[in-house]
């Protein structure tokens, strides 16, 4: 058995990991509910966009932007969310799981690949496995801001224009609840006559353009794109503070149960060295 000192060494090593774990737990805990909070507050604004695009679309079937239009571009553009920092379960994992079995299939029909990585941990791991990042943005902190989104994205969306691209992919987390989170891979561009219909609710409207139909669809569907991967970051920021309570509070209860099994080697330990004493006063007062 390992000496009573070891043993009270790593009993101590632990305790002081299991207050970290227990810290980290309430702070995630706090963030969880304003990153909770703003991802549901920007949940309307991009249904709303939604259906008003499917609105024009309906309103204006002799006209389709570029982004409805499918081109046979030699690639695919791949907007990888993850996180910017770990302690967070298999949040990150699960949704670079998913992003590279698309990418595997994407290749597989014979065309390249450009990513741009949302968050560390996807640009990092992007990065070792040679996929090619066009743009990144990292160190976004606790609160996504639109206009450090903006710029990363853009390369492909200018490249989606030139026909250099012939799809764009978001990949993300979805939050689901603070127990549940779903690694999302889904098709950005070109948007499908379908969904802006499904978006649209099934109705027919029509509206007065200034300064002409052509020029509200286009600003209006660039504005659509950019709420979109917003609201991607936001409920990926939701899902990393949900994950990281949850992993820290398994850590923490670990952390109990293995302070509570070397106290018991420990308590085993000591009742065996003084066993072994007694029974040498014992032995030597039997010998005199």
């Amino acid at each position: 058995m390992a000496a009573g000192k070891e043993i009270r060494g790593k009993i101590k090593s632990v305790e002081n990991t299991k207050k970290i774990t227990k810290a980290m737990e309430m702070v995630a805990a706090s963030k969880m509910r304003k990153a909770q909070d703003r991802m549901r507050a920007t949940r309307p604004y991009s249904e709303k966009v939604r259906q008003i695009v499917g609105n024009l679309s309906l309103a204006n079937p002799e006209y389709s932007h570029h982004f409805m239009v499918k081109n046979e571009g030699k690639a695919a553009g791949f907007v990888v969310v993850t996180t910017d920092k770990g302690l967070c379960g298999g949040l990150n994992t699960n949704v670079l799981r998913a992003t590279t079995t698309k990418i595997k299939e994407v290749q597989a029909e014979g065309l390249d690949v450009r990513t741009v990585a949302i968050g560390n941990k996807g640009f990092g791991f992007l990065n070792r496995v040679g996929a090619k990042v066009v743009s990144h943005a990292i160190g976004l902190g606790d609160t996504a801001h639109l206009e450090r989104l903006i710029g990363p994205v853009k390369v492909l969306l200018d490249a989606y224009e030139a026909g250099e691209i012939s799809t764009v992919y978001l990949c993300y987390t979805k939050f689901i609840n603070t127990m549940k989170q779903e690694s999302v891979v889904e098709q950005l561009l070109p948007l499908s006559a379908a969904d802006m219909q499904a978006g649209a609710g099934g109705r027919d409207w029509d509206y007065l353009y200034e300064p002409d139909a052509q020029t509200v669809i286009d600003e209006l569907l660039v504005r659509y794109i950019e709420a979109q991967v917003y609201q991607a970051v936001a409920e990926s920021m939701a899902s990393e503070q949900s994950a990281r309570m949850v992993a820290m509070k398994a850590a923490t209860d670990n952390a109990g149960n293995v302070i509570g099994e070397l106290k018991l080697v420990y308590n085993k330990t000591r009742q065996a060295g003084i066993t072994k004493e007694l029974s040498e006063i014992v032995a030597g007062a039997a010998a005199v």
